[in-house]
């Protein structure tokens, strides 16, 4: 089987690849690289190509002989949508609109769309897939639309979907410099400085964490697995669920850093309690949780002191600037 990933070279994408190659399929896929590092990637097991998902004639030169395609590539800054509308609807929606005709081009069997917890938005959590979903931001916007364009061209042209809705994912190989997302690798990159985190909000907004491990092989399910199809679900635990409060004590534990954090103000459209149901996924995918929270911070904390702190990039530029864009992107605190 031949398994395309859009986004090869970032966090999830590149974890992907990596149990694709151990299982011998054939592995292919795309990254622009603004996001993601060819250091992520195997170049040797893998057919890479540096590519724009919003460009449809290059995904569909580079999808032809693929199987199933999963499509991973986003840029997954649900904050920053609020301040930069454009950049983030027209890679979340435009480029997965070209990713799904792409595929169907190339008569791909099967796709596999990671949408967003973001979907939901100002809902009643736990977050179930039959809920009736309100977005809150132009990214839960754009994912969602992208859900619905894939639904029509799927079912007009007979090609197999699934939709996966993960949450909050961490673990080896997530971007770590980014001030705009992943808010665990934010503060460890920030302790390790030995500078205070930020906190928005009075932090207790609450989550779940979800493992990289734990999202793979549900992912893989709906990539491969014959019988499940045309379905959505959610990928992740809906246990261990934490404020932000929480998670900066135990980060401050296991780090051993001893400061108050900084609190600013709320960051405007942040839902409050974001957390979704596993029942759908433990049903159907025989989803549990393997690695727990606290173990998988400690990966996070092990990968980022292997590679290093690094200085935060702010590679996007603020597409609109007034009193509620926070200060700490206008004023590039982090």
């Amino acid at each position: 089987m031949h398994i395309f990933i859009t986004g090869i070279a970032g966090f999830l994408g590149a974890n992907l690849a990596d149990y694709y190659i151990a299982k011998k399929y054939k592995v292919s896929g795309c990254d622009n690289l603004v996001g993601g590092t060819k250091k992520n990637i195997n170049l040797k097991k893998v057919k890479f190509y540096k590519a724009d998902c919003e460009n449809l004639e290059q995904m569909s030169k580079i999808m032809k002989g693929v199987d199933v395609v999963i499509h991973s590539a986003a840029y997954p800054h649900e904050g920053l949508s609020t301040f930069a509308p454009y950049l983030i609807c027209k890679s979340n929606f435009i480029g997965s609109v070209s990713v799904f005709t792409a595929a169907i081009q190339n008569k791909v069997k099967r796709i596999v769309f990671c949408s967003s917890m973001a979907r939901y938005g100002n809902v009643k959590p736990p977050f179930a897939e039959n809920q009736n979903v309100n977005p809150v931001d132009p990214y839960g916007v754009s994912k969602l639309a992208a859900e619905q364009v894939l639904k029509i061209l799927a079912d007009s042209h007979g090609v197999e979907y699934n939709i996966a809705v993960p949450h909050n994912i961490i673990g080896p190989k997530q971007k770590y410099d980014d001030p705009y997302r992943n808010v665990v690798s934010i503060m460890i990159n920030l302790m390790l400085q030995k500078r205070r985190p930020i906190i928005y909000g009075d932090g207790k907004q609450t989550r779940n964490f979800s493992d990289v491990v734990d999202c793979i092989y549900c992912l893989d399910k709906l990539a491969t697995d014959k019988k499940i199809k045309s379905e959505i679900f959610n990928i992740g635990p809906d246990e261990d669920t934490i404020s932000i409060n929480e998670l900066y004590e135990i980060l401050c534990n296991k780090l051993q850093f001893n400061e108050q954090a900084k609190y600013v103000d709320d960051r405007p459209n942040e839902v409050k309690n974001a957390i979704c149901s596993s029942d759908k996924a433990r049903k159907f995918l025989n989803y549990k949780t393997t690695v727990n929270l606290y173990d998988s911070i400690d990966k996070v904390i092990n990968f980022i002191k292997e590679n290093g702190p690094k200085k935060f990039e702010y590679n996007y530029n603020l597409e609109i600037k007034n009193n509620l864009t926070p200060k700490t992107w206008k004023n590039k605190l982090f």
